[in-house]
This record gives C-alpha cells, sequence and structure tokens, in this order.
C-alpha cells in the first residue's frame, strides 16, 4: 500500500496545532515552577484555560480563510535609555515621533484579542517608556500573557509595586551574562543595578524572567551553572535565549556557530530538568516546526509606527495598523507569500532566516 500523502495545507495545520500544543506545554511548565502560590497559580491557570479557547478561536478563523497567529511582538517604542551595542533598534533607524498613539495602540491590541491572540510580546526600545500604556492594557485583557521584554532599570520601588498588580505581565530583564559581559555592552554597573531590580521585583512576589542575546562569545557563560545559579538564585524564574541577529556590520562573528546552534536546545533541555526554572530559546529549532515561524505562521512583529512585519529583524511591510484595521492587515498578500514557502527559511547562518534573506524578501515585496 502507498504511503498516503498529505497535502501542503495538512501539513502547515499540523505544525500549527503543535505550535499551540507547545505553547501550552510552556504555560503548564510555568504553572509548575509557580508551586502553590495562589496569588500566582489563579491567574497562571486561567492564561493556560484562556490559550486553549483562543486556539479553537484562531482554528475557526483559518478555515474561513485568515491566519491568526497565536503571538503577537509589538515593538511599541524607539525609544530608549541606553544605547546598547548592536541593538536591533537601532539599526532600523526607527523615528521616535512616528510611534502609534495610546489609542490606535490600545486599539490594535483590543483587536489582538477579539481575533484570538493569546501572548502579545511587548518589546521596545524600552517599553517601560510607555507603562501606563502597558498597565491599562493588560488590565483591561486580564487572561491575555504579556511578556514585557525591558532592560529594567527604569523599575523603581513605585513601579515594582504597580507590577504586582499585574500578574498576566511577565517583566524579562536583559542581561548579557555576568558582571562583566552585561556591563560590556550595557553600560558600566548595569549589572549590579539589575540585580536590584530583580530584588525589587522578588520582594512583592512577582514572576519575572532574564532575556539574554546569546552570541558565540558568551553561550558558554549564559548556558553555565555559574550563570544559571546566579539567576535563579536572584529569583528568575523564566531564561529567554534569543540568537543573536548580526543588524550591525562586522558583527557576524557573534552569530551562534553551526554546532552551537545546533547543540542549543538539547542545552535548553538539560537547564529545564536541573533547574527550578524554565528555559525557551528563539527563533528555536525551525525545521522542528516545518519552517519560519515568522509571518504569522507562529507570531508577526508590529514596529513602533504600525508596520506589520514578518519578524523584529526584517522590517519589510506591506500594511500598516494605523490605515487599516489587523484584521484586513493579516490578510497581507507579502505574509501570505512568506507564510506559502517556509521551507525556504529553515535554515539561517544567523539567527534569523528572514534576515539572512533580505535580498528575497525585497524580491517578494515589490511583486504584491
Amino acid at each position: 500500500m502507498s504511503e498516503q500523502r498529505i497535502s501542503p495545507e495538512d501539513r502547515q495545520e499540523q505544525y500549527r496545532d503543535l505550535f499551540n500544543t507547545t505553547i501550552g506545554e510552556v504555560i503548564s511548565h510555568a504553572i509548575r515552577i509557580i508551586g502553590a502560590d495562589p496569588s500566582l497559580i489563579i491567574p497562571a491557570g486561567k492564561i493556560l484555560r484562556y490559550q486553549k479557547k483562543t486556539a479553537k478561536i484562531r482554528a475557526k478563523h483559518e478555515k474561513e480563510g485568515l491566519q491568526v497567529p497565536p503571538v503577537m511582538i509589538i515593538s511599541i517604542t524607539s525609544r530608549c535609555n541606553l544605547t546598547c551595542k548592536g541593538c536591533y533598534m537601532h539599526a532600523r533607524n526607527e523615528n521616535p515621533r512616528t510611534e502609534m498613539r495610546p489609542d490606535i495602540l490600545t486599539s490594535v491590541i483590543d483587536q489582538a484579542a477579539d481575533l484570538g491572540v493569546s501572548i502579545l510580546v511587548i518589546a521596545g526600545g524600552e517599553p517601560l517608556v510607555r507603562a501606563d500604556e502597558i498597565f491599562r492594557i493588560a488590565q483591561a485583557h486580564p487572561t491575555i500573557l504579556f511578556p514585557v521584554f525591558t532592560n529594567g532599570l527604569l523599575i523603581d520601588e513605585q513601579m515594582a509595586d504597580t507590577l504586582a498588580s499585574y500578574r498576566n505581565i511577565v517583566p524579562l530583564i536583559s542581561f548579557e551574562g555576568l558582571r562583566h559581559e552585561t556591563d560590556a555592552r550595557r553600560g558600566d554597573g548595569v549589572f549590579d543595578r539589575l540585580l536590584a531590580t530583580c530584588h525589587l521585583l522578588s520582594s512583592r512576589g512577582i514572576f519575572f524572567g532574564c532575556s539574554i542575546t546569546a552570541t558565540s562569545a558568551n553561550l558558554e557563560i549564559v548556558t553555565g551553572d555559574v550563570f544559571i545559579r546566579q539567576m535563579t538564585d536572584a529569583s528568575i524564574r523564566v531564561f529567554s535565549y534569543v540568537e543573536y541577529v548580526p543588524m550591525t556590520p562586522g558583527t557576524e562573528d557573534l552569530v551562534l556557530t553551526h554546532e552551537q546552534k545546533q547543540n542549543l536546545p538539547a542545552r535548553l533541555t538539560r537547564l529545564n530538568q536541573k533547574f527550578p526554572a524554565l528555559f525557551l530559546g528563539f527563533p528555536g529549532d525551525e525545521a522542528y516546526y516545518g519552517g519560519c515561524l515568522a509571518a504569522g505562521r507562529g507570531f508577526v512583529h508590529i514596529s513602533p509606527s504600525g508596520d506589520l512585519e514578518p519578524c523584529p529583524a526584517a522590517s519589510y511591510s506591506d500594511a500598516n495598523l494605523t490605515e487599516m484595521p489587523l484584521k484586513e492587515a493579516l490578510r497581507s498578500r507579502f505574509l501570505q507569500r512568506l507564510r506559502d514557502m517556509p521551507e525556504v527559511l529553515t535554515e539561517s547562518a544567523g539567527g534569523c532566516a528572514l534576515h539572512e534573506n533580505q535580498e528575497w524578501l525585497r524580491e517578494i515585496l515589490s511583486k504584491t
């Protein structure tokens, strides 16, 4: 009997189901880490149930021809109180005056919630320069998870008190490794200031983590037991490893080597088994999901000015959310063409397959 062939559409549906399952497993793992703290486990349980509900909403949209990703990354500002080396936002040359107005930002997130997006990642720049807006949005959507990627330096006593009121916000503070690595990229004294920020969050029972740009130079350190123990001793319970993308010319040597990239998933598995924390890698094992998860297959990115883009490292767009509803923008011909060819974007020499194929992206965009 010949092997039954699976259509490309059915195969992509299988990959999306797999990604939805992975999201649920990650949240379940976080709940196990939280333990018996009712102030955290109750809202976490609601978020997990909401994630399962929104998966059904997205499946309904898909049958109607609309691809809604479970995860949306929103870079709400290009402003920042630091000038870190190799920052992708600096490389984008975003104009701070083009930020989405508060009413537009609120509307975009309301629309995302209505469409079934279950995780809204808030990034920047430094997103906490718009902290009041983040708090209002999180309050309006208590069952949506809002990971906030922050350099942590704007979190003072008052902001920590406010964060403690929003259990669906998970601050992810940027570290580059230990003191030497962090201060070398972010400025003298930053590492110690971040440890003080961790103490502020921990003293209020806030579930928080760290974001680490994984490079060929720091990977051994940031996945080593010494670093992990110091971070978990500071009450960090989520480790998000983002593979370095060479946005700045001349930094290609910082990209993970092929061997490092291949071994990273196994390292994270070991860390998940050994430490009471959650270890995640991005972009992760793209081949496992049938190619790059950007362009709406798993996630999509919104720039500070409202452009709907495949991912943060690929600033190409044919739809702007200040000019059209999110539902219409998700039907973007540009994004659809990328989704139709995920296998092209499986292998990458630099952390982001889209960034490595910019000429191809420009060609596709010019034909839409």
